[in-house]
Protein backbone atom coordinates (compact mmCIF):
# COMPACT_ATOMS: atom_id res chain seq x y z
CA UNK A 1 0.00 0.00 0.00
CA UNK A 2 1.23 2.96 -0.82
CA UNK A 3 1.31 6.23 1.44
CA UNK A 4 0.02 9.22 0.41
CA UNK A 5 1.43 12.66 0.64
CA UNK A 6 1.30 15.16 3.37
CA UNK A 7 -0.78 18.46 2.62
CA UNK A 8 -0.32 20.22 6.37
CA UNK A 9 -2.26 23.72 7.34
CA UNK A 10 -2.72 26.00 9.67
CA UNK A 11 -5.50 27.01 11.31
CA UNK A 12 -5.76 30.57 12.05
CA UNK A 13 -5.66 32.80 9.20
CA UNK A 14 -5.86 29.80 7.23
CA UNK A 15 -8.91 27.79 7.89
CA UNK A 16 -10.61 29.70 10.98
CA UNK A 17 -11.14 33.61 10.75
CA UNK A 18 -9.65 35.04 14.15
CA UNK A 19 -10.63 38.74 13.31
CA UNK A 20 -13.65 38.90 15.73
CA UNK A 21 -11.30 37.84 18.44
CA UNK A 22 -8.23 40.55 18.11
CA UNK A 23 -9.70 42.87 20.31
CA UNK A 24 -8.64 40.63 23.05
CA UNK A 25 -4.93 41.33 22.25
CA UNK A 26 -4.60 44.35 20.31
CA UNK A 27 -5.32 46.12 23.96
CA UNK A 28 -3.05 46.16 26.94
CA UNK A 29 -3.12 43.82 29.01
CA UNK A 30 -3.60 41.05 26.34
CA UNK A 31 -5.96 38.98 27.49
CA UNK A 32 -4.90 35.54 25.80
CA UNK A 33 -7.12 33.41 27.72
CA UNK A 34 -10.47 35.18 25.91
CA UNK A 35 -8.50 34.73 22.92
CA UNK A 36 -8.51 31.51 22.63
CA UNK A 37 -11.77 30.68 24.45
CA UNK A 38 -13.76 32.77 21.42
CA UNK A 39 -12.03 30.18 18.58
CA UNK A 40 -14.96 28.05 18.76
CA UNK A 41 -16.98 30.93 17.31
CA UNK A 42 -14.66 31.33 14.57
CA UNK A 43 -16.12 31.86 11.48
CA UNK A 44 -14.20 29.29 8.47
CA UNK A 45 -12.57 30.61 5.36
CA UNK A 46 -14.12 29.65 2.63
CA UNK A 47 -10.78 29.46 0.56
CA UNK A 48 -9.46 27.30 2.96
CA UNK A 49 -11.92 24.82 3.94
CA UNK A 50 -12.23 24.34 -0.43
CA UNK A 51 -8.49 23.80 -0.80
CA UNK A 52 -8.47 21.35 2.66
CA UNK A 53 -11.12 19.57 1.15
CA UNK A 54 -9.72 19.27 -2.03
CA UNK A 55 -6.08 18.26 -0.36
CA UNK A 56 -8.20 15.66 1.28
CA UNK A 57 -8.88 13.77 -2.47
CA UNK A 58 -5.07 13.14 -2.79
CA UNK A 59 -3.26 13.62 0.59
CA UNK A 60 -3.51 12.74 4.32
CA UNK A 61 -4.28 15.82 5.60
CA UNK A 62 -2.51 16.97 8.74
CA UNK A 63 -2.97 20.31 10.95
CA UNK A 64 0.26 22.14 12.02
CA UNK A 65 -1.07 25.60 14.51
CA UNK A 66 0.56 27.33 16.73
CA UNK A 67 -2.13 27.28 19.26
CA UNK A 68 -1.38 25.91 22.63
CA UNK A 69 -2.35 22.08 23.33
CA UNK A 70 -5.02 23.19 25.92
CA UNK A 71 -7.03 24.54 23.08
CA UNK A 72 -6.57 20.74 21.13
CA UNK A 73 -11.07 19.55 22.21
CA UNK A 74 -12.01 22.92 20.87
CA UNK A 75 -10.07 22.68 18.05
CA UNK A 76 -11.16 19.25 17.12
CA UNK A 77 -14.85 20.20 17.50
CA UNK A 78 -14.30 23.20 15.18
CA UNK A 79 -13.20 20.89 12.64
CA UNK A 80 -16.20 18.71 12.95
CA UNK A 81 -18.78 21.69 13.27
CA UNK A 82 -17.33 23.05 10.05
CA UNK A 83 -16.80 19.73 7.86
CA UNK A 84 -12.82 19.60 7.96
CA UNK A 85 -11.51 16.46 7.29
CA UNK A 86 -9.86 14.22 10.33
CA UNK A 87 -6.49 14.40 10.46
CA UNK A 88 -3.45 14.57 13.25
CA UNK A 89 -3.47 17.86 14.75
CA UNK A 90 0.04 19.29 15.98
CA UNK A 91 -0.03 21.86 18.45
CA UNK A 92 2.70 23.96 20.28
CA UNK A 93 2.92 22.99 23.98
CA UNK A 94 1.75 25.28 26.74
CA UNK A 95 4.91 26.59 27.81
CA UNK A 96 6.28 27.13 23.98
CA UNK A 97 6.49 30.77 23.40
CA UNK A 98 9.00 30.59 20.69
CA UNK A 99 8.02 32.36 17.30
CA UNK A 100 5.64 30.63 15.12
CA UNK A 101 8.81 30.38 12.29
CA UNK A 102 10.76 28.20 14.41
CA UNK A 103 8.14 26.38 16.20
CA UNK A 104 5.96 25.17 13.01
CA UNK A 105 8.69 24.28 10.99
CA UNK A 106 9.32 21.61 14.01
CA UNK A 107 6.51 20.43 14.75
CA UNK A 108 6.03 19.78 11.27
CA UNK A 109 9.03 18.19 10.25
CA UNK A 110 7.60 15.70 13.38
CA UNK A 111 4.81 14.86 11.61
CA UNK A 112 6.82 14.12 8.19
CA UNK A 113 9.34 12.10 8.83
CA UNK A 114 10.08 9.81 6.10
CA UNK A 115 6.76 11.35 4.68
CA UNK A 116 6.38 13.19 1.28
CA UNK A 117 4.69 16.44 1.31
CA UNK A 118 2.62 17.70 -1.12
CA UNK A 119 1.85 21.36 0.28
CA UNK A 120 2.24 23.25 3.73
CA UNK A 121 -0.73 25.77 3.45
CA UNK A 122 0.17 28.87 6.04
CA UNK A 123 -0.75 32.92 6.09
CA UNK A 124 2.18 34.21 8.05
CA UNK A 125 4.79 35.16 5.76
CA UNK A 126 7.75 34.27 8.31
CA UNK A 127 6.58 30.93 8.81
CA UNK A 128 6.15 30.43 5.11
CA UNK A 129 9.76 31.36 4.57
CA UNK A 130 11.43 29.32 7.53
CA UNK A 131 8.62 26.07 5.96
CA UNK A 132 10.30 26.79 2.40
CA UNK A 133 13.98 26.74 3.70
CA UNK A 134 13.69 23.60 5.56
CA UNK A 135 12.87 22.73 2.12
CA UNK A 136 8.87 22.26 2.39
CA UNK A 137 6.59 23.10 -0.63
CA UNK A 138 4.65 26.56 0.77
CA UNK A 139 1.17 27.96 -0.95
CA UNK A 140 0.72 31.55 1.57
CA UNK A 141 -2.51 31.60 2.47
CA UNK A 142 -3.86 35.45 1.97
CA UNK A 143 -7.24 35.53 1.79
CA UNK A 144 -7.81 36.77 5.51
CA UNK A 145 -5.33 39.65 4.56
CA UNK A 146 -2.97 40.98 6.73
CA UNK A 147 -3.87 41.60 10.55
CA UNK A 148 -0.88 42.90 12.54
CA UNK A 149 -2.23 41.57 15.77
CA UNK A 150 -2.14 38.05 14.61
CA UNK A 151 1.27 38.35 13.35
CA UNK A 152 2.85 39.67 16.77
CA UNK A 153 0.92 37.13 18.57
CA UNK A 154 2.74 34.05 16.22
CA UNK A 155 6.36 36.00 15.68
CA UNK A 156 7.02 38.12 18.80
CA UNK A 157 5.36 36.61 21.62
CA UNK A 158 4.97 32.92 20.33
CA UNK A 159 1.29 32.47 21.25
CA UNK A 160 -0.62 31.19 17.97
Amino acid sequence: MLTRPLAAFDIDGVLADVRHRLRHVERRPKNWEAFFAAAPDDPPLAPGVALVLESAKNCEVVYVTGRPERCRADTLAWFEKHGLPAGRLSMRGGRDRRPARIAKPELLQRLAAGRVVAVVVDDDPAVCAAYGQAGFPVLRAEWMGSEPALRQAQEDEGRT
